[in-house]
This record gives structure tokens, sequence and C-alpha cells, in this order.
């Protein structure tokens, strides 16, 4: 019998969606991964010093690159953190439009997710329907910002433009076809026998330690731990919503597709919610031109759920027209090094795509 072979390889940089351009130095013998690296550094970095050298209303524009596949969370935790500094009050009107972009964009990157995950196994006709599901979905978001992927919609002071005239009306309609359609992709997909084969026992977390190092989203989710920024600190008008927080106790591969699969269900339901509810008012208040407008010496802390769990950002300021201090914290970095790193040892070399595609990193948000 033949000895395996000790190989090292390296797996990327590619960027199928959802890991983007980042790539992972594997030891290998034979196919059995005995040790993995990330490395970084492949892409657009330094946002947070970009921003502290542009005035507040400048650096605006920066934020969305954080993550190319949801912007939107950017946006939010951005608009947040300014209007908590400045003290400002966002109309209701405005805070239930930004809920309605947020769930969009959710949805926008679950199919995203679901495109990237079955391609990693080879089921590349769910990746053409996600990806081609996704794009009505930004055929909304082009009608209501201008653009399809860089929004910058969600503003400090409330929203750059009012809801289009039947724009609801397109949204409801679109929800209850993506509601039909989501059971399609149960049958080719989520209870596909050879998505199942790849998924169940494959990359487990233990839930004991989870919290520990910082893990969240679906990786707390999946493991049994009910953990929502939007239930354990609501921010917008959540605390007016109902919905429920899916969660798996197997803590692999498969318990994180089932709890994805379970939010965008109630991403749609919150999105009827808002449609029925929306009410009339202003969108935003009246903001000084950038020049003039100035942060307090002050510094505060703000957080949103995004599609791939908890996303901080820390703002300073230091009475200035710019940004003292400027940090974002995402799902990305635990879970590219501590979490990745250490599920891939043991694995197989053919489980790489598979694991990375579900813990949601997006690499842009480390070297940020």
């Amino acid at each position: 019998m033949q000895t395996p072979k000790h190989i090292t390889i390296f797996h990327g940089p590619q960027h199928p969606g959802i890991t983007g351009n980042m790539s992972v130095e594997l030891d290998l013998m034979g196919e059995t991964i005995q040790k993995a690296t990330t490395h970084v550094g492949y892409l657009h970095r330094g946002f947070e010093k970009l921003i502290e050298r542009r005035t507040v209303i400048q650096a605006f524009t920066i934020v969305c690159r954080i993550c190319v596949p949801e912007p939107d969370p950017n946006e939010a935790n951005f608009a947040l953190a300014v209007e908590e500094l400045a003290k400002m009050e966002v109309p209701v009107r405005a805070q239930y439009i930004r809920v309605l972009v947020l769930e969009l964009s959710r949805l926008a990157a679950q199919f995203l997710w679901m495109a990237g995950q079955s391609g990693s196994i080879g089921l590349y006709a769910v990746g053409q329907w996600a990806i081609a599901d996704r794009d009505l979905i930004l055929d909304l978001f082009e009608e209501l910002t201008g653009a399809r992927v860089y929004h910058m919609y969600i503003y400090p002071g409330g929203v750059r433009r009012d809801l289009p005239e039947g724009f609801l009306q397109r949204v409801s309609k679109l929800m209850v076809y993506l509601k039909k359609r989501l059971k399609l992709y149960d049958d080719i997909f989520i209870n596909n026998a050879s998505f199942k084969n790849r998924a169940i026992g494959v990359g487990i977390i233990d839930a004991s330690n989870a919290l520990k190092q910082g893990f969240v989203g679906q990786v707390l989710r999946g493991c049994g731990i009910k953990a929502d920024v939007r239930k354990d600190a609501p921010y917008l008008i959540y605390d007016k919503l109902e919905f429920e927080i899916p969660t798996q106790q197997a803590g692999d591969v498969y318990a994180r597709a089932l709890v994805r699969r379970a939010e965008m269900d109630q991403s749609i339901h919150i999105l009827h919610q808002v449609i029925e509810q929306m009410p009339q008012g202003d969108i935003m208040l009246k903001m000084p031109t950038h020049r003039k407008f100035k942060l307090p010496k002050d510094d505060t802390w703000v957080k949103v759920e995004s599609a791939r769990g908890e996303f901080a950002y820390y703002m300073a300021g230091d009475g200035s027209e710019k940004i003292r201090r400027m940090q974002v914290r995402g799902p990305s970095l635990v879970h590219a090094y501590t979490l990745l790193e250490k599920l891939l040892v043991g694995a197989e070399l053919s489980d790489v795509a598979l694991i990375m595609n579900s813990l949601g990193i997006c690499p842009p948000e480390i070297e940020r």
C-alpha cells in the first residue's frame, strides 16, 4: 500500500460569491487536511482609515464596499452611529423603509449563499436558479436606489429618497413568488440526498465554546444558541414586528443550511408586516452640507444583524467634521481565522468550499 504524499496547496484566491478573494494554505496528507492557514490581502483594504480622512458625509459612500454581497448593514450601522452621536431622531417612515431595505438585502445575500453552497458540491442548477431569483431583488434595489449592488441609500438622518409609486405592491408580489419558489429549492437542494450526505456531520461546531470564541449568526444558531441582534437589542422598528429566530442543534454544515433556509421564510414574513404597517411621513431630517456637519466629542458602539450575524461599528468624534476613529467588527475575522482554520483540520480537500460557504465569510470585511 502506497504511503499518502504530503503536499501543500493554496485553495484560492477565488470568488465563488460568498468567500471572495481570500486564500487558504492547506497542508495535506493525501486528501486529508493536516493544517489550514487563512491568507487575506487580495482585495481592496483600509476602509477604516479612508473613512477617517474624509468628512462624515463623504465617508458614507465608502462603507458599502466593506461587504459587497451585503452592503446595506454597513450603511445602516454607519447611519445609526452618526445619528446616535449627533442625537438625531429619524422619522418613523424612514425607519420602516430601512427595515424593508435590510430584509431585502438579507434575502439577496441568502440567495447568493445558496448559489455558492450548492455550487460547492456540484448542484449547479441551484446556483443558476438562486442567482436569477436574487436578480429579481436587485431589480427592486435598482428601482429604489438607482443601483443594483452599492445602494448608498440608508443615509444619516433617514433614507435618500422615498418609495416609488407602487413599489410596495411590487415587493409584496415578489415575496409571494419567492415563498412558493423556496419550496422548489427544498426539493432540489435542502432535501437533496447528495447535499445531506456531504453536509451532515461535516464542520461541526461545539456550542459550549461558540460564544466564548465570538462566533455569531448561523454559526451560533446552527448549534442551538438563539442569538439575534434584532431580538436581543432591537433597533429601528424590529421590536414592533413578529418573527422567529430559527435554530438547529447539530452544529454542522447542514444545520447551518437549515437555519439559513428558515431565516429566508422569516424575512419574507417581516417584509409582509413592513408593507402592511408602512406609515406616511417624512423620510429624512434636514441635514447641513458636509463641510458644516460636525460630530460631538463622544463615541458610540452600534450593531445590526446582517445575513451572516452580528455586525458592529465603533465610531468616535472629536468635534470636527471628520470621524476621529472608526472600527468595524463583523463575523468574518473570527469565522475565517479562529473557526475555519480549526474546522478544516481533519476534513477532506473536497469539503473546503462546503465548509467555507457555510460560515458566511466576507474577506473585505477582514481587510477593513
